[in-house]
């Protein structure tokens, strides 16, 4: 028996339960920073999480945060060179204005600008001044990534890392010998992961070069934009050259 669409409909099911108590008990409106719409947010997600999609421009959480980090940081000053891996709409819609240069890139897509290995990027030292890497370094080689992004970075320049992590974990988990997509999914929490990140991926960062700094909305502001607590955006500056 294909028990799929049974459970299909029982997602769908229980979405529109959660729709309809979001609409119906929500003592606050959400406001989205990206398009100003207030009211109801729409659960979203496989397992559907509650408030998560703006009914009106579809942003999700991560894009929501993303949007306030442009608007309280100095993190895109103006007249920069970018390099988007694996862009998303809603995102590339925010930054793409605000970029001298801004460069897309994808190494399985062709709705890029270049099809790039992260692993291995065929692009010049100190190409740009900015990179934006979200939820990408759990399905690669993090080590050969962080150094080759430190590595295509201006002095000064900063790469924006978002990665699922668990801070409860001192440690990440990755296990070479775990390979199958449905060990990968049980292990890992998708089936192209490769790891699942603990507090120490601060330290994966530090050791290729970077310093780093870290980005999250606070209780009200999360309630008021809906956005996952705790999530954390991490800003990777490469240090400017000494002066000689």
């Amino acid at each position: 028996m294909n028990i799929r669409p049974l459970l299909a409909a029982g997602l769908r099911k229980a979405a529109q339960r959660i729709d309809d108590r979001e609409r119906s008990e929500s003592p606050e409106p959400r406001q989205c920073p990206i398009c100003g719409y207030e009211g109801a947010f729409e659960p979203f997600g496989v397992v559907p999480r509650p408030g998560a999609m703006c009914p009106n421009c579809h942003s999700l959480e991560r894009h929501r945060q993303f949007k306030l980090l442009l608007d309280w940081t100095d993190w895109l000053p103006p007249g920069c060179s970018l390099l988007h891996f694996a862009p998303e709409g809603a995102i590339t819609r925010l930054v793409r204005p605000l970029c001298e240069e801004y460069v897309t890139t994808d190494l399985m897509r062709d709705d890029v600008d270049l099809k790039l290995d992260i692993e291995a990027i065929d692009l010049p030292d100190r190409r740009f001044d900015r990179v934006i890497c979200s939820h990408v370094l759990e399905h690669v080689n993090d080590i050969a990534a962080l150094g080759e992004l430190h590595r295509i970075l201006k002095p000064d320049g900063a790469a924006l890392l978002m990665v699922p992590i668990v801070e409860g974990w001192d440690t990440s988990y990755e296990d070479p010998a775990v390979t199958g997509e449905d060990a990968r999914l049980l292990h890992f929490g998708q089936k192209d992961h490769v790891r699942r990140y603990g507090r120490d991926f601060r330290e994966r960062v530090t050791r290729a070069g970077f310093e780093l700094s870290e980005f999250a909305v606070g209780g009200a502001d999360s309630v008021r934009y809906s956005i996952v607590p705790g999530i954390r955006i991490f800003l990777a500056r490469k240090p400017a050259d000494r002066p000689e």
